[in-house]
């Protein structure tokens, strides 16, 4: 491993602006605020290939965009190609580097059609392939714990690239095109679901509860608004409005993303496994009495933590199809953890792997994440399929790494926008059991998404 000192700058959107003309930029970025517990910023662009899975293929692109198809599923075929480039050879885990290049980019909700066999019925419009992930040869990782900034590479042959890389970071202002051009939404944010749309997909879930079909389903509603200029711009302004823990900006194919995600997917150190569930949500209060009521009304909702429960139980059997055998645990049930807008209830899993070059196998049999899908998993995608209008993209997906160490990090994409076609697209969603009411789900969507929808309007929405 080689690492190059850069200026620490607390405001990692500035650093990364001096590699946003490189292809396919990356900024995860963690928020940078000490209750979110925002420790490192990973940025990273040009990277070496690509592997990219969509329509049943999957696909390796080069540097110069030559292509060659991979007959493997998706995770397999991932893994071939971190194979290719040493994973598990090229370094070796460092406490306090997270990333030191590997696999980064995202895994649509849609990817799970590769998994399991889906019907095909909602409209898919986004023109987002199912999988994108780029392999990165080095990455900027900011420390705002120790207030440093490093240039990470690992390959010997790098060593005059990443010294110019750094020269042209430490000292050159960013460029006119290296800033945000003028955004401006055209028009307002909205649902693919009016109240009426979203009351007759509801009463169908609890019909299919009633009948057995299934324990809880997550149901969702897009929100959508024409847009001009660099989504960038937008990013920019909910990363200061709403700042979470797994915030990221993703330059890929067919467009970008921009993801305010406050939940934990799955993490691996060190062989040691970690996924956070969110189960359970309740708007913030207009005061300190109302918010500490609203609080702890969540931390005792029998109903909401009903809720959690089933989806604990689900991620525990998917961490057990890979994690060794009686090493799954739950040391954290229904914490509340309290954000912008709304507080949230959130378990935590643990287990461990005897072998770190199984991460990519326990990502697939996790994928998707049961907290956005409902229980049982198949058949509430099933039903997801038949009663949302639009397919999700990368919404209820996941974003992140997979290094070459075999740490892996990623979040589930929640809170998450799709820039595309000249659109921005975002979701808000819930669980629906046998006692929920439609009021309060219909609600709950609009809490979750207030924190996207309304600066955005605020600050950019044209009179």
């Amino acid at each position: 491993m080689h690492k190059i000192s850069l200026p620490y700058n607390a405001d990692s959107a500035l650093l990364f602006q001096r590699i946003r003309h490189l292809p396919y930029p990356a900024l995860l970025d963690s928020g940078n605020q000490a209750d979110l517990k925002g420790q490192f910023d990973i940025l990273c662009a040009a990277p070496v290939c690509r592997v990219v899975a969509d329509q049943g293929k999957c696909w390796k692109l080069d540097s110069q965009g030559q292509q060659t198809e991979i007959d493997s599923p998706p995770f397999q075929a991932l893994k071939k190609v971190l194979l290719e480039y040493g994973f598990l050879e090229r370094c070796q885990e460092h406490p306090r580097i997270p990333f030191m290049g590997g696999a980064l980019g995202y895994f649509s909700y849609d990817l799970g059609r590769y998994l399991e066999t889906l019907p095909e019925i909602s409209e898919d419009d986004i023109p987002l392939a199912q999988m994108q992930m780029g392999i990165y040869l080095w990455a900027i990782v900011v420390d705002h714990e120790q207030q440093s900034c490093n240039l990470i590479y690992t390959g010997d042959d790098q060593h005059t690239q990443m010294q110019a890389l750094a020269r042209h970071i430490s000292i050159t202002p960013a460029s006119p095109e290296e800033l945000p051009q003028s955004f401006k939404l055209l028009k307002p944010f909205q649902s693919n679901l009016d109240k009426e749309g979203y009351q007759q997909r509801f009463d169908r879930i609890i019909n299919y509860i009633r009948s057995g079909d299934c324990y809880q389903v997550n149901l969702a509603q897009r929100f959508s608004a024409s847009y001009s200029g660099d989504s960038w711009q937008a990013y920019q302004l909910l990363r200061k409005a709403a700042p979470t823990p797994f915030s990221t900006y993703l330059e890929v194919d067919g467009g970008e993303l921009l993801s305010l995600s406050p939940e934990r997917f799955i993490q691996v150190a060190d062989s040691q496994v970690e996924t956070k569930p969110i189960k359970g949500t309740r708007p913030r209060g207009d005061n300190p009495d109302m918010d500490r009521q609203l609080k702890e009304a969540l931390s005792a909702s029998i109903k909401d933590r009903a809720e959690n429960l089933m989806i604990v139980d689900l991620l525990r059997n998917d961490l057990g199809r890979t994690c060794t055998t009686g090493s799954v645990s739950v040391p954290k049930l229904f914490a509340v953890e309290s954000y912008a807008n709304v507080h949230h209830l959130v378990s935590t899993i643990n287990g461990r792997l005897d072998s770190a070059d199984k991460c990519l196998e326990l990502l697939e049999g996790c994928f998707p994440g049961g907290s956005i899908t409902g229980a049982p998993k198949i058949r509430a995608m099933e039903i997801i399929e038949e009663l949302e209008p639009h397919r999700r993209s990368a919404y209820c997906g996941s974003i992140g790494y997979i290094g070459f160490d075999g740490r892996v990090d990623t979040s589930i994409a929640i809170r998450t926008l799709v820039a595309s076609n000249q659109t921005l697209h975002c979701w808000a969603g819930g669980g629906i059991v046998a006692d929920s009411q439609c009021q309060a789900e219909y609600q709950e969507t609009f809490d979750k998404v207030s924190n996207l929808i309304t600066p955005l309007e605020k600050a950019f929405l044209q009179n």
